[in-house]
């Protein structure tokens, strides 16, 4: 019997997750029954959402339990079907996870037609990532013409959609990003009027001078000293969508800043809306989301960058990076050739 591989949580981490975290097993590769599809992993996404699945801690979502298989969407093809539904050879966005083979009994399955794009930016810039960039900032950021849209992690598969879309709708892009090179790339390629690097001792200062009309829109995905920086030049009515903190998911410990009654203040007197959201929140907009997005692919308009390692066996350390910023563009793990 063939098998298959797959990576589980071996324990719950505290503060930085670590390689004993995760264990890889092998298995045997099922057969699908009545209804079933046998899906093969090809690519796997790698989030940051992923270090608060490996907690125990109340979230929207139910934590993956220990020994059980690491959580994450895929991009997968059905190797056999008994079901009406899909047929071998289907391309089909999943939640198969890390592992290289599941079963499946169709539902939450979406075909993927390869004609649109290289189907790994179903799980990239034409899916969650994309997604995640496209609704929470036009629906909660509203950037109008002439605005200024500010976004960190702006190399990242977030950040760097958020900050190009921000353009085609006529605002001021302005990214955060992590060092020279990530920097550069975020206003040479990808067409932000400035970026600046979250290294910099003095970003405050330069954020400042970067921002004169102060800053409209903050799509926040970070916290932390970015957070701190841009507090101070936000613009009345400004709107802050809010997908993520990846600077406090490994926290040990709460931490309620100095400044939170100040912080508190400022958000009444400014009149500040600051919303989190899940992508999820925004499923009925999905088709308006992959017509515009996959548009704006197709003529340039929108570019990506993709950080991929080889096999699911270097996800852990992949998702450790990740979490550190080691990663220069979407994170993606290859599981398996486009075609077995």
């Amino acid at each position: 019997m063939a098998q298959g591989q797959r990576i589980v949580l071996a324990s719950r981490p505290v503060g930085e997750p670590k390689p004993s975290d995760f264990r890889a097993e092998t298995y045997d590769v099922p057969t699908p029954g009545q209804g079933e599809v046998l899906l093969r992993t090809i690519w796997l996404s790698l989030d940051p959402y992923m270090r608060g699945r490996m907690s125990d801690a109340a979230s929207y979502a139910q934590p993956v339990p220990v020994g059980g298989v690491m959580e994450g969407g895929t991009v997968s093809e059905v190797i056999a079907s008994n079901n009406p539904g899909f047929a071998k050879g289907d391309i089909v966005l999943s939640r198969a996870g890390w592992q290289t083979h599941a079963l499946s009994d169709g539902k939450g399955l979406a075909k993927i037609d390869p004609k649109l794009a290289p189907i790994s930016t179903a799980v990239g810039v034409l899916g969650m990532p994309g997604m995640t960039a496209y609704t929470g900032l036009l629906e909660i950021g509203k950037p109008k013409t002439g605005e200024t849209v500010v976004v960190a992690a702006a190399s990242g598969a977030v950040g760097s959609a958020v900050g190009q879309i921000a353009r085609i709708k006529g605002a001021r892009a302005l990214g955060i990003a992590g060092g020279k090179d990530k920097c550069d790339y975020v206003k040479r390629e990808l067409g932000f009027d400035e970026c600046l690097d979250h290294r910099d001792p003095n970003l405050a200062a330069r954020l400042k001078d970067a921002c004169p009309k102060g800053i409209d829109v903050y799509f926040e995905n970070v916290g932390g000293a970015v957070f701190e920086a841009v507090f101070p030049l936000l613009n009345a009515f400004a709107r802050i969508p809010v997908c993520g903190l990846i600077a406090h998911y490994n926290d040990t410990e709460a931490h309620q800043p100095k400044w939170a009654a100040s912080m508190m203040r400022t958000v009444l007197t400014k009149r500040l809306t600051i919303r989190g959201f899940i992508v999820s929140d925004f499923a009925a907009m999905h088709a308006d989301f992959l017509r515009d997005m996959s548009g704006w692919v197709r003529d340039g308009r929108v570019k990506y960058k993709e950080f991929i390692t080889e096999g699911v066996e270097s996800a852990p350390q992949a998702l450790i990076g990740l979490l550190k910023g080691a990663n220069f563009g979407k994170q993606l793990v290859r599981v398996g050739p486009e075609k077995a």
